[in-house]
């Protein structure tokens, strides 16, 4: 009799830093999670996108996220003063673009849609950020069941002020408030009383696993788990947050030593480590802060702490369902976040300066008291952020190693490894996001369809299975001389091997291609380009071929050449298909939806 098919578990954290867990060095109380490592496995050097819609792209199909349709956040592709504060990088060269579509699009095969045909039940439960139609939906994409959190981000409380008359949402907040959710492909009108995100995802996919054992359904199954938290705006319950009073009274400064310290005993970090300097700038440092100031700002990290614990709490809920129906031995778990961890010092930029401000203080609390409920709207910035990245450099949206590097534990089935995986051991491996979906059909002993899926041409993965690492079969997952390659929002960068270029924009970068050597400089303070200019220039032609592969379009010269659109064509604000914000959208969203026009891409040689 051949062995039973493994099920899937993929659980994925948004914003959550490398350090925050317990079990990758944190102070967070997070039992389950460092469970799962203790019975598996931790990766060091596992990478995903720099930012979440990017990446979950990626994980739901193994190519790169140009390619998918989610070359960069709608959000900020629909207009360039998200993208850039600054407004110097315009995104009207994307929109419009192949690549850039803001939803999944049809060039790709969803690992769900796969699993389903070769007889799997396939569950999500959480945050979506792959299309906001029910014709992009989680279940046009081959989930059975799902409940699905559709834009970026939201009110985990589900709390919506009640505006006045005449006033509305600031432009930065149209798209952050709403808890827009679909389950099955239908709009959810109304959320549960007592609405929670982290609670009610963990809670739908509880309910989902009953239903079927219930059902009595012996396929095996996929399940999706994807948190909005620990995103911005934070908020947890109370009973979580007091936990963490006065843990972060000594700063962001403390925290990060500690953090660093925790990690070279760990193992993860070698003991000799150079951590990249705290770039924040636009912030004031921690000792120049006021008593007051001082106050918000930890008890900002405490709630952060408590939607990271709130996180773990259901991810226990989950797998304990799994033990006590005896499928947790067949079932491999993996947790990682999306991107590194959210620096953004949102009050310095001009979207959100003045009238957001302003409407913060008229419709939301954030006096000390009242922060972590639902209406409190805070984020904590980037010295906090940097903490959790360290050694790192910067966080999330930049293709440093703090906004691409991850944490990724993986708790493979019983006897799947046997006598090949040490159990609660560590590797530091090279590996990205795109390998999930390769992995998980390697193990499930199911062949992507490419170059065909159900009458159209598709295309295949450019991840690679971790299966033949993890059973001793080879001895590395990819070649000693791979080459991976990043962008979103005008951030790039290639590495090959040990030796990655980066390319960042002022403020936060010179804005030209930097070059370092992470075997003996993961925190990439030292630039060699001066030093190796022949090794740069090799380096940037791979970024070329990167860009012809998979279909960037950079928003600076120095990225290289594209096809530019006439700036009429490209209209800010008129790339979101649902526009689900606007009064009256909810009750009839056909009134609200739009078809986008899309133009055909003329690729440039370079």
């Amino acid at each position: 009799m051949p062995p039973k098919q493994p099920n899937f578990l993929v659980i994925v954290a948004d914003d959550l830093g490398f350090s925050d867990i317990g079990c990758f060095g944190g102070e967070i109380n997070t039992p389950n999670l460092d469970e799962l490592a203790n019975n598996g496995l931790r990766f060091t050097d596992f990478h995903a996108a720099a930012a979440c819609s990017p990446s979950r792209a990626m994980i739901m199909t193994g190519t790169d996220h140009h390619i998918a349709g989610l070359g960069n956040l709608i959000e900020w592709t629909n207009k360039s003063g998200q993208n850039d504060p600054s407004g110097k990088m315009s995104t009207n060269v994307q929109r419009g673009m192949p690549g850039y579509e803001g939803y999944l699009n049809e060039r790709v095969a969803a690992l769900p849609e796969i699993l389903r045909d070769a007889g799997y039940q396939t569950l999500m439960s959480g945050k979506w950020h792959l299309g906001l139609t029910p014709e992009r939906s989680p279940k046009a994409r081959g989930f059975e069941r799902s409940f699905a959190h559709l834009p970026a981000c939201s009110n985990h409380y589900a709390y919506e002020p009640q505006l006045e008359a005449h006033e509305e949402s600031p432009e930065f907040l149209t798209m952050s408030v709403i808890a827009l959710h679909s389950e099955d492909g239908e709009y959810v009108r109304k959320l549960p009383d007592g609405w929670y995100s982290s609670d009610g995802y963990g809670d739908k996919m509880l309910q989902y696993l009953k239903d079927r054992n219930e059902q009595k359904d012996e396929r095996p199954f996929f399940a999706y788990l994807p948190f909005t938290a620990p995103h911005w705006p934070l908020q947890a319950p109370q009973e979580y947050i007091k936990k963490y009073r006065g843990v972060y009274d000594d700063g962001p400064d403390v925290l990060r030593d500690r953090r660093l310290q925790r990690l070279k005993d760990l193992g993860m970090i070698s003991k000799d480590v150079e951590p990249h300097p705290v770039s924040a700038e636009e912030v004031k440092e921690w000792s120049e802060l006021s008593d007051e100031e001082k106050r918000n700002s930890s008890r900002a990290m405490e709630v952060f702490a408590g939607m990271v614990e709130c996180i773990d709490a259901n991810v226990g809920k989950v797998v304990d369902y799994l033990k006590e129906t005896g499928e947790l031995d067949n079932t491999l778990v993996c947790f990682l976040s999306d991107n590194g961890a959210e620096g953004a010092a949102y009050e310095t930029y001009p979207i959100v300066q003045g009238n957001m401000m302003q409407h913060l203080k008229k419709y939301y609390n954030n006096h000390i008291d009242n922060l972590g409920n639902g209406d409190s709207f805070i984020w904590y910035g980037p010295r906090w952020a940097q903490a959790a990245t360290a050694p790192s450099r910067l966080y999330k949206a930049y293709t440093t190693e703090g906004g691409v590097r991850v944490p990724f534990l993986v708790k493979p089935p019983a006897g799947f490894f046997d006598d090949k995986l040490e159990r609660n051991s560590i590797t530091h491996q090279f590996s990205t996001v795109m390998d999930l979906a390769p992995t998980i059909l390697d193990m499930a002993g199911v062949k992507h369809p490419a170059p065909t899926y159900q009458g159209r041409e598709v295309v295949s993965m450019r991840g690679k299975s971790m299966v033949p690492y993890l059973t001793n079969q080879a001895e590395r997952i990819h070649p000693e001389d791979f080459i991976n390659g990043w962008e979103t929002c005008g951030r790039a960068a290639v590495r090959k091997g040990d030796w990655k270029i980066v390319f960042i924009p002022k403020p936060k970068g010179p804005e030209k291609w930097q070059l370092y050597d992470l075997s003996k400089d993961p925190g990439e303070v030292h630039d060699l380009a001066d030093q190796e200019p022949a090794r740069l220039q090799a380096l940037i032609k791979l970024w070329d071929q990167y860009v012809l592969e998979t279909g960037v379009i950079p928003l600076s010269p120095e990225l290289g050449e594209w096809m530019k659109a006439m700036d009429e064509q490209m209209p800010e604000n008129a790339w979101i298909e649902y526009e689900y914000w606007h009064k009256g959208a909810r009750d009839d969203p056909k009134k609200f939806t739009r078809e986008i026009p899309r133009f055909e891409r003329q690729v440039k040689s370079i």
